[in-house]
């Protein structure tokens, strides 16, 4: 009986001992059996696919995303993935730690970092220029993973042509979006919040519990979720509960009690209520739902 979402993590073949990793789809066909590509995964790594011919439907987490060439995926640990089921389509899947990236700037005189992984859309429909220029950096540290150099040497080479390629994207995603700056207070307090909600989603139901944490009030912290998501506070950590909730129906064969204690609820009938409120449909009905599409897929 499986009672967790199988989760990968970053463990290149040996001898291979770099924290990036790039091949093709077809690579990663070859590399493992079909059942075991189609399998849903939770990484834990950062991973990038980008599609350059062919289409396809991937998966991440219950939504389905058409893959025509141009798709870029952008997946964060935790989420939970699937590839599909087609076969007649190719490109690039990219994987490297969290800490590869540059961290964050603290002085001036330093390289300052202004990604945001967070701030990335989950999917980037690219146009063929941009394909190209994604493409190019991607093959060309896939080349670079090669070098008969010192692994540090590498391994920095490797995180700024990263940093770049992110960068772009950043920048180009910005242009289109309009976002509020990074520096934004009401932004900074919302990623606070958003990273809380993370760690503690299991054992925290309520605003109050996160804006004592924080050291800021109920109603800024509602401000700055509504500014940044669209949504209250409250809605934020149902939405998050919920996922996590799918995630464990769908993806492991645990009892509703135990995903109930999992989730922090001390009765597994105020679970029941909870998920029917917010996703409109028992937790049996979902669990039953979605086992039913993929036995059909």
């Amino acid at each position: 009986m499986s009672t967790d979402i199988q989760r990968l993590d970053y463990r290149p073949r040996a001898p291979y001992q770099l924290d990036f990793e790039a091949f093709t789809v077809a690579d990663l066909r070859q590399r493992g059996s079909k059942e075991k590509v189609r399998t849903t995964h939770r990484y834990e790594f950062h991973m990038l696919v980008c599609v350059t011919q062919g289409a396809g439907t991937q998966t991440v987490d219950f939504k389905p995303i058409p893959s025509a060439p141009g798709s870029l995926l952008v997946l964060r640990p935790g989420q939970a993935h699937n590839f599909g089921h087609d076969e007649d389509w190719d490109g690039w899947v990219v994987l490297f730690r969290p800490e590869f990236v540059l961290p964050v700037s603290t002085t001036a005189r330093n390289l300052k970092f202004a990604v945001d992984l967070e701030r990335l859309p989950e999917h980037i429909v690219m146009g063929d220029d941009l394909l190209r220029i994604v493409t190019g950096s991607i093959e060309q540290m896939r080349e670079d993973t090669q070098l008969d150099a010192p692994l540090d040497d590498v391994h920095a080479l490797l995180r700024h042509q990263l940093h770049a390629l992110l960068t772009r994207l950043s920048i180009l995603q910005g242009r289109e979006q309009a976002q509020e700056p990074v520096t934004s207070p009401a932004l900074q307090r919302f990623r606070r919040f958003q990273q809380l909600v993370e760690e503690r989603f299991a054992e925290w139901h309520q605003v109050a519990d996160y804006a004592r944490q924080l050291g800021y009030t109920e109603k800024s912290v509602a401000r700055a979720v509504t500014a940044s998501m669209g949504m209250t506070a409250k809605a934020f950590i149902a939405a998050r509960i919920v996922l996590e909730a799918k995630r464990l129906l769908v993806h492991t064969d645990s009892s509703l009690v135990t995903i109930a204690e999992k989730l922090g609820f001390d009765e597994p009938t105020n679970f029941s209520k909870f998920f029917k409120r917010e996703a409109e449909c028992t937790p049996m009905e979902f669990r039953r739902r979605q086992k039913t599409s993929e036995m059909r897929a």
